[in-house]
C-alpha cells in the first residue's frame, strides 16, 4: 500500500511538471514575436501618447517591436471589448485608464467586458491631472470671469471632451456641480478633435489632461490646475482651490494590462520592465513634460488593488457630477 501512494503521488507531481512545462517555456521564449499595444483612443491624445511612447521603448527593452493599435468608440469600450477576447499569451496589451476601466462600469449600460474579471494587470505607468483650458482668443483670463460669464447665461458656454465618460467629460460636469452654473457638455470622439475645436475656439473651454504642449506654446491659456499642488510645467497657474473653487480634483491615470489568464512570469516580466522604463530619468521627464505624475513603480497585485478602488471611487464621482449613463 504505502509503495502504491509513492507511485501514484509520483505519477501526480509529474503530471503536474509536464501541465506547467508548456507555459514556463512560453514565459522563458517571451517575446519571440511582435506585441500589439491597443489603444482605445483615435491618434492625438494623451492616451496615445503615453502609448506610442512606451511602446517604443518596450520594444528596445524586449527586442520585439510593439505595434500600438488604435481602436476607439464608445468612450474606449469597443477597443477594450475586443481586447479582452484576445489570447491571453502576452502579445496584446491595453493602455488601460481611468475612464475605460473605473468610470465606464458606473456610465454604460453594456460594457462588453468586466472591469475587473477581464484583465490581468501589470503596470501603473502615469496620472494626469486635468487642467482647464481657453482658446488663446477667449475674454476669460481667470476662473472667476469664467464662472461669472457662465452664471449670467446659463447653458450659452460650452465644454468639450473626448467623449461620454470620459476625464474631460466628468471633470466638467464636476465643474458645474462644484461651481453652480450651466456649461454645456459636447462630446466628440476622443480628446485629439476636441482640442482641435477648442485650438480653433469653436468650444469655449475644456478640462483636459494631453494638452500641455499647447498651453507652453501659447495657443491655449490655461486658468487651473485640477490638482492639489500647482504642476512643476505650469509653476504659474493656480489649483482650482486657489482659484477660489474647493474639492475640484480630476485627472485621468493610465497603466498596462493583459487578457485574463495570461502567464504570472510573463505579467511580472512586463512589470519589471515597465517599471524601468517609468523610472529612467529622460522617460519620466518626458512624461511631466505632458503634465503627468509619474508613480514609483508598482507590482501588479498593487496595480490591480487601485484599479479595484477606483471603480468604488468613480461611482460617487459619476454620481456627484449628474454624468448620465448613455
Amino acid at each position: 500500500m504505502p509503495h502504491a501512494f509513492l507511485r501514484r503521488a509520483a505519477s501526480a507531481l509529474a503530471l503536474a511538471a509536464f501541465a506547467a512545462f508548456p507555459a514556463l517555456s512560453q514565459a522563458q521564449a517571451y517575446p519571440d514575436h511582435p506585441i500589439k499595444l491597443v489603444v482605445p483612443w483615435p491618434p492625438g491624445g494623451a492616451t496615445d501618447a503615453l502609448g506610442r511612447m512606451l511602446a517604443q521603448r518596450l520594444s528596445e527593452r524586449l527586442g520585439q517591436t510593439v505595434i500600438v493599435d488604435n481602436k476607439a468608440g464608445a468612450g474606449g469600450n469597443i477597443g477594450t471589448a475586443a481586447f479582452v477576447r484576445e489570447k491571453p499569451d502576452g502579445y496584446t496589451l491595453l493602455v488601460a485608464t481611468s475612464s475605460t476601466n473605473a468610470a465606464n462600469p458606473h456610465l454604460y449600460a453594456r460594457l462588453g467586458f468586466d472591469p475587473v474579471k477581464d484583465f490581468a494587470p501589470i503596470a501603473f505607468v502615469a496620472e494626469i491631472p486635468n487642467i482647464l483650458e481657453v482658446p488663446k482668443q477667449s475674454p476669460y483670463q481667470s476662473v472667476r470671469q469664467l464662472i461669472d460669464a457662465a452664471k449670467a447665461a446659463p447653458g450659452k458656454l460650452n465644454y468639450g471632451s473626448g467623449g461620454v465618460g470620459s476625464s474631460q467629460h466628468l471633470a466638467g460636469s464636476m465643474f458645474n456641480a462644484r461651481t453652480g452654473v450651466d456649461i454645456l457638455h459636447i462630446p466628440y470622439k476622443g480628446s485629439g478633435p476636441a482640442v482641435s475645436d477648442l485650438l480653433a475656439g469653436q468650444v469655449d473651454m475644456m478640462i483636459d489632461t494631453g494638452s500641455l504642449a499647447q498651453v507652453q506654446a501659447g495657443a491655449l491659456r490655461a486658468l487651473a490646475v485640477a490638482a492639489r499642488q500647482r504642476l512643476p510645467a505650469l509653476p504659474n497657474v493656480p489649483t482650482f482651490a486657489e482659484a477660489g473653487v474647493s474639492d475640484m480634483y480630476a485627472s485621468a491615470w493610465y497603466g498596462i494590462v493583459a487578457p485574463a489568464g495570461t502567464p504570472d512570469a510573463i505579467v511580472q516580466r512586463l512589470n519589471h520592465d515597465i517599471n524601468a522604463i517609468t523610472a529612467d530619468p529622460a522617460m519620466r521627464q518626458r512624461m511631466e513634460s505632458m503634465g503627468a505624475i509619474v508613480p514609483a513603480g508598482q507590482t501588479p497585485a498593487q496595480f490591480g488593488a487601485f484599479m479595484r478602488s477606483e471603480i468604488d471611487r468613480y461611482a460617487g464621482i459619476v454620481k456627484l457630477s449628474g454624468a448620465k449613463m448613455e
